[in-house]
């Protein structure tokens, strides 16, 4: 069963990638040179490429939810970190990029999230195990959630630049992670065939954990390029997913310290990547060279004459 959890979970990603990489260019159509006002929200449930990136996206939820239910969750949530190599190739394609134009910093980065979190589920793959998501679970991670998810969007309204859309993709992230808890207590719950017994809570629950993460990935589209988003996403999502599992269901109760020291490891080298694709992005290496570009070229000087201009005084005893 794990095994068929895996690729779903790959082909889950692959949907994640494709959506992001449609609705991020939706947004910017849509938007136009402008913000990303309540009247632009409105277009883009009318835009064919925004809703074609949110059937993709559909899709991958849908099987990443039917690996949740075939393998613990430690083990099927990192997996979506597939989906930022794949968004990361679909951008460079979008924009003409030939591998001259990648920068190895760049590559780099991509290499330390993916395989930070690859050699992360290879190591809880043979630790974790399959635990029950009980109600007063679920409680504690809404609260937890809730105030995590609040606290990011209210900086993020407050910042600007590529932090703005780091800060909105990781309050997604978190409010994603959850989603991936609560939607392994329903699999769980329709599991045993039993469907009298589903707590609705809990799909309230991720109902409206859905609504604001993608109200808050829209503005990370907004606000950065795709292939930053995914980053975020992949990463920062897994770990709270994870997080939850360790924490409040006890997946890694039977792990060895050197195993849980080794898994940390790999959670670090993945969040390093994840920064430094924030640093090495060629959006923002391309502003920052246009910023000294700016800043080293001397002022235009005005002519003497011109509106707005002030002209030293004349010399004492020199006609008018």
């Amino acid at each position: 069963m794990t095994a068929l959890a895996v690729v779903l979970a790959a082909l889950g990603a692959c949907g994640y990638a494709l959506g992001a990489r449609l609705q991020h260019a939706a947004v910017h159509a849509t938007m136009d040179g402008g913000g990303l006002g309540l009247r632009n929200q409105a277009l883009l449930v009318r835009n064919p490429r925004w809703l074609a990136g949110l059937a993709a996206l559909g899709s991958g939820a849908v099987l990443h939810v039917c690996a949740l239910g075939l393998a613990p969750l430690s083990v099927v949530q990192p997996i979506g970190v597939l989906a930022l190599p794949i968004t990361v190739l679909l951008n460079l394609r979008e924009r003409g990029c030939s591998r001259r134009d990648v920068n190895p910093s760049m590559v780099l980065a991509v290499l330390a999230a993916t395989g930070g979190l690859a050699a992360f589920v290879l190591l809880a793959a043979g630790s974790a195990t399959p635990t029950p998501v009980g109600d007063d679970d679920q409680f504690t991670a809404t609260q937890i959630v809730a105030v995590a998810v609040l606290l990011l969007g209210v900086v993020a309204v407050a910042t600007r630049s590529k932090v703005r859309c780091v800060l909105f993709a990781a309050g997604c992230a978190v409010a994603y992670g959850y989603v991936s808890l609560m939607a392994r207590a329903v699999a769980q719950q329709v599991g045993t065939w039993d469907l009298l017994a589903i707590n609705l809570l809990s799909v309230l629950g991720i109902a409206v954990a859905m609504v604001a993460g993608g109200w808050l990935l829209q503005h990370a589209y907004a606000s950065g390029p795709p292939d930053l988003v995914v980053a975020c996403l992949t990463v920062i999502d897994p770990l709270v997913a994870v997080g939850l599992g360790i924490g409040l269901l006890g997946e890694a109760d039977h792990v060895s310290g050197w195993v849980a020291t080794a898994e940390a490891l790999c959670a670090l080298v993945a969040c390093a990547g994840v920064f430094a694709l924030a640093r090495h992005h060629p959006d923002n290496t391309e502003h920052r060279t246009s910023d000294r570009l700016d800043a080293d070229q001397p002022p235009t000087e005005v002519p003497a004459g011109t509106a707005g201009h002030r002209t030293s005084p004349r010399p004492n005893g020199s006609s008018s």
